[in-house]
């Protein structure tokens, strides 16, 4: 087994890469929350998720923001952005891996990534939205200190479905 690689998207086939993987999250989501279709596909175009994909470095390379690509040798297996958020937060975003990357570790090391990033940016907090039904991330993002928190303002504040959680930076050791 290859040692699992985690680094900062720049080359035209890591962004091509990360393209392929937003939709597969995105299909992924569609499969494990079928009573949501609607609501995924609402957010889908809300988010104009196709126009940030086709300007990528607008939304997701530095100034705008961060997106790291985990591999294993040539084979992506996964992804994460972070982003920032309101109040001086950031936000640590559609973090997907692919079946193949499952049970190394890849999840734990992208927010990784995500959090020494947000560390070196001066970021306190990092923000995180999920929804019920992800059993394997909701555990990583508890084991790394996130915790669950509740804004009236929040996107969807209202469905239980959907998590909110944050992370102080300062009171998890660098």
């Amino acid at each position: 087994m290859s040692e699992i690689e985690v680094r900062r998207v720049r080359s035209k086939d890591d962004r091509d890469a990360v393209r392929s993987m937003v939709w597969e999250f995105f299909d992924a989501m569609k499969a494990r929350y079928p009573d949501m279709t609607g609501e995924i596909d609402d957010y889908i175009v809300h988010q104009d998720l196709a126009g940030q994909l086709a300007d990528f470095d607008a939304y997701f390379i530095p100034p705008h923001g961060e997106c790291f690509l985990a591999l294993e040798g040539d084979n992506p297996l996964g992804i994460v952005k972070l982003r920032p958020a309101k109040d001086g937060a950031a936000e640590l975003n559609r973090m997907y891996v692919r079946e193949a990357g499952r049970g190394k570790g890849v999840g734990r090391k992208l927010c990784g990534a995500c959090i020494e990033e947000a560390r070196a940016l001066g970021y306190q907090t990092v923000l995180l939205d999920a929804l019920y039904r992800h059993v394997e991330a909701l555990p990583l993002y508890r084991s790394l200190g996130f915790v669950e928190y509740h804004a009236p303002d929040l996107f969807n504040a209202h469905d239980p479905r959907v998590i909110h959680m944050r992370l102080d930076l300062a009171e998890v050791p660098a």
